[in-house]
Order: C-alpha cells, then sequence, then structure tokens
C-alpha cells in the first residue's frame, strides 16, 4: 500500500556547469537549446541544437531524436529545460541532463 506514494524517479539528471563540459566532451552526446530564438542574443552554448519549449511542435521535434544518444539541455535558468527533460523522459530517453542555472549559469562560469 505504501508503494503506491512513492514518487517515479526523475527521467534526468542534475548538473553543474563544470558536469555539464564533462558531459559534452564525450561521443553521442547531443547538446539541446530550447529557449526561444529571441533568447539567443544572451550567448548560446556552442554545438547547441536549438528546440523551442514553447514551439507547439516540441513534442514532435523531440520524438525524432535518437534515443540511443545523450541529450544535455539548457534554457535561461534552467526551470524550462527541468520541463524539457522530464518530457523527454516520459517519452522513452534516458540520458538526460539538465544545466542548473542554465545559460546564465554557463555565462557567468566561461
Amino acid at each position: 500500500m505504501f508503494g503506491l506514494f512513492k514518487s517515479k524517479p526523475k527521467a534526468y539528471q542534475n548538473v553543474n556547469v563544470e558536469e555539464f563540459k564533462s558531459l559534452k566532451k564525450q561521443s553521442k552526446t547531443v547538446v539541446l537549446d530550447v529557449r526561444t530564438p529571441q533568447e539567443k542574443t544572451e550567448g548560446t552554448v556552442p554545438g547547441a541544437q536549438q528546440i523551442n519549449f514553447f514551439n507547439p511542435n516540441f513534442k514532435t521535434q523531440i520524438a525524432k531524436l535518437d534515443k540511443s544518444k545523450t541529450y544535455l539541455v539548457y534554457c535561461r535558468s534552467g526551470n524550462r529545460s527541468k520541463k524539457a527533460c522530464a518530457a523527454m523522459g516520459s517519452m522513452g530517453f534516458e540520458k538526460i541532463y539538465n544545466l542548473s542555472g542554465g545559460i546564465m549559469a554557463w555565462n557567468r562560469d566561461n
């Protein structure tokens, strides 16, 4: 009975900038920027692929990605990318990492 109230483990891990950089160097890794195109003026992580979280086709675009790869996901502050990571986990992706603090943390630490 008590097992009914257990929360499902997160399908993703939150990582800091140094961990994100280390993971980025590995093969079969894709960096996803889930911000709007307008937000790119705040800077980008080199090599990032953009899929706007607010686009109505977001889940359709995510579904086309290779689930065998590792995904490093970021947004402006880390909140939207958490939602994107959770959505990816519910779609069967297993290797997902969220950049805590988003591009703001990336810019501060680079």
